[in-house]
């Protein structure tokens, strides 16, 4: 669930926590089973299949390994009542699941997170539904580009900032828009740590928000990219973030850690001979 942009002169800013092999090693299970529950809601998305069967499906499979949910119940205008969030179409983020069919040529983007044994997942992917049109099909390649770009450039670049207006370039390069109202995040613990983790860069955020890349940190790498505008609007139930012009949106997210070896993909596939337990 992606994080809301705080001002960054009212934040109070505390010291980034970097977490030991070992604690990388237990968050690897959360991740595994978030990586899990995207294998399960691939196979689910077709043409006809509700918003909210998906969202069942990923909650059974939490069940099934006694895993919390993490985004049923945050609060909100109401609690956010479901274990993903799935936005179709012109949705960016923070949709909730529902009764509605996806259609053939609809894009869905969907959003999810577990706790095992106390540390947290979260991982998001826009689906096409059935055969899409060829803009749509470049949305989706360049929002999910410019997360690999950002993963591949964590290991090499000094500051967040230059992997963000690396992000915030190729999207732009490509005709599309980043979405500026949200942004990635810690991730431990809790779902949402500090730093604050934008695919793009300001002023604002050079000056008070980045920080340097070390080996340790976790972070929720989250690209949102519109086709229009970059600007989003809420709909009545609080949650729903949609485009303000209508156009297509798309969303891809990975939990990643810093090591001394290079970025590791904590919600990534798995490698051989490992298997979530």
């Amino acid at each position: 669930m992606t994080g809301f942009v705080i001002t960054l002169g009212t934040m109070v800013v505390s010291p980034l926590t970097l977490r030991s092999s070992r604690e990388l090693q237990q968050m690897r299970s959360a991740g595994l089973l978030v990586w899990q529950a995207h294998q399960l809601i691939a196979e689910t998305v077709r043409p006809g299949v509700t918003t909210q069967e998906i969202d069942e499906a990923v909650a059974d499979l939490y069940r099934e390994y006694n895993a919390v949910p993490l985004f049923q119940g945050v609060s909100g205008k109401t609690p956010f009542p479901a274990v993903t969030c799935i936005s179709v179409n012109e949705a960016v983020v923070h949709g909730i699941p529902g009764s509605r069919q996806l259609c053939e040529g609809d894009i869905v983007s969907v959003d999810t997170g577990c706790k095992v044994n106390g540390w947290c997942g979260d991982s998001a992917w826009t689906y096409a539904v059935g055969k899409i049109d060829d803009m749509a099909q470049s949305l989706l390649d360049i929002t999910q580009g410019s997360l690999i770009l950002a993963i591949e450039q964590l290991g090499k670049c000094r500051y967040w900032s230059e992997v963000a207006r690396q992000i915030q370039v190729d999207v732009e390069q490509a005709g599309f828009s980043v979405v500026k109202e949200f942004v990635g995040h810690g991730v431990g613990r809790e779902m949402h740590e500090q730093p604050q983790v934008p695919n793009f860069v300001s002023d604002e955020f050079l000056d008070k928000g980045d920080f340097e890349l070390r080996a340790g940190l976790v972070l929720a790498i989250e690209p949102m990219v519109n086709m229009g505008c970059g600007e989003v609007l809420v709909l009545d139930d609080g949650w729903t973030q949609v485009t303000a012009d209508g156009g297509l949106s798309a969303h891809f997210e990975h939990t990643v850690a810093l090591t001394e070896e290079g970025p590791l993909i904590l919600t990534g596939s798995p490698n051989k001979g490992e298997r979530f337990s």
